[in-house]
Parts: structure tokens; sequence; C-alpha cells
């Protein structure tokens, strides 16, 4: 459900082309989209995947013996992650400051060690607004013999979480919710711990509730078989992801049947991996290439990969940019015209918001399909990207899966982010064409990208921008 309307605040004089020295740190202040003159060519380095890094965390407080994580992304969301693993007993050193220490470890100034213990109840976890923390950790805290309480933002407590209450409960959890299937709830392990077995849960609203209980299956005493029974899954590719993690920490998976994962019971090894650089927020970066006909190019895009943002690929090409990978990293060089597209999202529904404002400044119509399930994200992104877009004179409209797109002249005015970091991006790219485009809230970025108005001033003004902590870095003359 999504947020009611409130009154538009009245734009604020702005000069544009131009940009803040700082994130605005309250809801309700109006950061003033910058408007390219011209080409763009710069080079954008995306600091780290949230997916990857916030699986890696799980397994990491699960393993045998500490864990190395080189290059996380440090936000919000992974924050909240670190924060609740130490929580549930698990210690999580965020950066190695002490020369002895990272020669010790191997550890890197910008790098976090885990090191893993029984995991422990008896506290609070704060998920804020992340799905990862809020999906993912309930089974782990089953492990533990006290109840654990979970609880987040306010909107947090309107994001679906039954089909991961129910496939605690058949593990034998308690999870004391009031009925609603919402947060806030008390998850209590069995004695003994969880004891494994046959889990049938419909995880239409979410691929995390089946990453959630394929991340403790090594841990339970019998192993785990997840079976999904209902509509298609979405975002399968968070799924593989979520087996490859455990495939690469020594966990045997089978997920040769459709819909069927099996997790044998065993030990959980130690971790020293590299985080690939975040594909889907290099989206808002490649599609400025596209919209402004210049050049950007994201390094460390890897040759394979289980992130779904590496559909951009796809369809930054299909909507008339070049596109080439190679050694150097990913390169977008924009047309002389932007297409529209006729796109199934269902495994990359996380895109949706980048290519809507990439849509809506087409020359020709999108239709986006596979993808109602993100009624129930951050908020009810479909709902939100047709309020905004139609605000600044577009054309779009919800269909019973997606939505439809038809190009029209855009004018300035107030984009609402409902503390969606996605939204505050997809604006951002709006902005780059129209004048006069102020985004409310960009600090909900914070969530994924820690200085996102810092990274796009940097990469407007032909720079070489961002790193694995993901700050703005220095333009450079290029």
């Amino acid at each position: 459900m999504t947020p009611s309307p409130a009154p538009r605040p009245t734009p604020a004089s702005t000069s544009p082309g131009t940009s803040p020295a700082t994130t605005p740190g309250a809801a309700g202040e109006l950061w003033p989209a910058p408007t390219a003159d011209g080409p763009l060519d710069a080079v954008v380095r995306v600091p780290g995947s949230k997916s990857l890094t916030n699986r890696y965390l799980v397994v990491a407080a699960l393993a045998d013996r500490p864990s190395l994580l080189r290059d996380p992304l440090v936000s919000r969301d992974t924050r909240l992650m670190a924060d609740a693993l130490r929580q549930l007993g698990a210690d999580v050193q965020e950066g190695c400051p002490d020369p002895a220490a990272r020669e010790e470890s191997g550890a890197g100034p910008d790098d976090w060690v885990v090191r893993p213990a029984p995991v422990r109840g008896g506290g609070r976890v704060d998920c804020g607004l992340a799905g990862t923390v809020m999906r993912f950790l309930p089974p782990v805290a089953a492990l533990a013999g006290e109840p654990v309480r979970f609880d987040g933002d306010e909107r947090a407590r309107e994001r679906p979480m039954a089909a991961l209450v129910d496939g605690l409960r058949q593990l034998g959890a308690v999870v004391d919710d009031g009925g609603r299937g919402t947060l806030p709830f008390e998850v209590s392990g069995p004695a003994g711990g969880l004891r494994g077995g046959t889990v049938r849960i419909d995880a239409s609203a979410s691929s995390q509730f089946v990453s959630a209980l394929l991340l403790v299956g090594a841990r339970t005493r019998e192993g785990l078989e997840v079976v999904h029974e209902g509509p298609p899954l979405p975002s399968e590719p968070h799924v593989r992801m979520t087996v490859e993690v455990l495939r690469d920490v020594g966990v045997v998976v089978d997920d040769a049947v459709p819909g069927r994962w099996a997790v044998e019971p065993g030990t959980v090894n130690a971790l020293d991996v590299q985080v690939e650089p975040d594909l889907s927020n290099a989206g808002p970066f490649l599609a400025a290439a596209a919209v402004t006909g210049g050049r950007v190019r994201v390094p460390g895009w890897p040759q394979s990969t289980t992130q779904a943002g590496d559909l951009l690929r796809d369809v930054l090409d299909q909507m008339g940019a070049d596109v080439t990978l190679d050694r150097d990293g990913l390169l977008v060089e924009g047309g002389d015209e932007l297409y529209g597209l006729d796109l199934d999202l269902h495994e990359a529904g996380e895109l949706a918001p980048v290519i809507t404002a990439l849509a809506a400044l087409a020359s020709s119509p999108s239709r986006l399909r596979g993808i109602a399930h993100l009624r129930g994200h951050e908020t009810d992104r479909l709902k939100a990207l047709v309020t905004e877009v139609n605000s600044l004179g577009g054309d779009a409209e919800e269909t019973a899966d997606g939505l439809l797109v038809r190009p029209r002249p855009l004018h300035g005015g107030v984009v609402r982010t409902y503390h969606d970091h996605r939204m505050a991006t997809a604006a951002a790219v709006l902005g780059l064409r129209v004048r006069g485009v102020l985004v409310e809230d960009v600090a909900t970025t914070r969530k994924t990208l820690p200085d996102f108005p810092g990274m796009w001033a940097g990469m407007l003004a032909g720079g070489d921008v961002g790193g694995p902590g993901g700050g703005a870095g220095a333009p450079a003359g290029r």
C-alpha cells in the first residue's frame, strides 16, 4: 500500500544543471536534479552489491571460522544486517584500521571481518526497511534458544511476511505475530534446534522467502527441502544467487527440479570473497549515458553473474544504446534516439523504476510486464511510478501485472520518493532531460548508495567517481 498522496511542496527556485554539495537529510527536503547540458563522458565505480553483501554476511555468521568480505557495500541496509547479526551473537568488524591486524587477517581498510559464534536470542532486531534483514534473519533467530523480536520502519510493517512465518512454523519454530503475517513479531526456536524436513510455501510475493529458508538449511539436523507452491516465483535470479553463495561455502544444494530446493545438513565453510559491484545500482548511471547520448563506463562488471541487474545490458541495447562488455568493464554509449520496448521484467523487477524513466523519455510506447509483485516493495512501486511520471506531464498507467508508458513532453515539478531509493534515482534520470525536477528526500538513496548525489554530480562533471565505499571521489580530467 502506498502512502496517501499529500499536497505537493511548491517547487523551489533552482538553477538547472546544479547539484547540492551534500545529501539532504530529511524527508521533504527537495534536491534539484541536475539537467545535462550535453553528452556525458564518465567512469562510475559502483559500490558492492547489496544482495551479495547481505547474503555473505548471513553465511559468514553461520560459518565454522572467521570470514573476510572484500569491498562490501557500506549502506543503511548492510549496516542494519551487520547490527542484527551482532544482536544474534556474531562479531562483524567493519573495516580494519589497524595495520598489524590487517597483516594478520589479510584484510584491507575497506574490508569486513565476520567472526561467527553460536546464535543467541533474547534481543531485538531492527529491520529498518531492508527486505533481506526482515526475511533472512528470522530463520537464523530460530536457531537460538531464546526468543528474538523483529520490527522495523513503519512501511516495513506493511510488507508481506506470511509465507515466511508459515515456513518457520512448519519447521517447529514459534512465531508470535498476532495473526497479521507482518512485522512486528517474535521468533522462538524449538528445543534442540531446527529439525529440518520439507517446507511448502507460496513464495509468489517475494523470492526472499525461499532464500531465507535455504540460508539456514545446512544448520538443520536433517537438512531442508523447500517447495514453492503457487504462481510463478518473482525475481528468481536472486534465489540462484543464494544457491551459488551457499555452494561457495561448501553447502550442497539440489535445485534440479523447478520450484524445489534441497539443502543437505553440514558445515558452512568460511569465506574470503570479493563482492561484485551492484549492477542494479549501476542502472541510473548507465541510463544517463543513454539519455544524454554520452558515454559511461562501470569498471568491474562481471563476465558472468547471478545478479538480476545484468539484464540492463540487453535493455539498453534494445532501447538504442551501444553496449560493450570487456576486461575494462561495461561501457554504454547513447545513440541518437531512445526506443520504447515490450519487456518481461519478472526476474528483474528492481530495474523497473529506472526503465520506466527511460520509457518516459523514449520516442515510442513501452510495456513492462511481470512485475505485479512490486506493489509489495518499499512502496507500491507501480502506483508510485504512475503517479510521479504523470505529475510531470507523462502518460503512464498500471496494468494487471505492470506498466504501460506512452511518451509525452514532460515538465518540471516535485517527485515524491515514498522512502524508496529507486524512485529517487529514477527521478534523477528524468531530470537529466527535464529542467526543474525536484526530488523529495533524495537521502533515501543511502539505503544502497551512501552518496548518490555526490556520485551523480561527479558523473556530470566528467569524473572518475565512486569506489568501494560508495563515495563520490574526485572529478578527474579526461
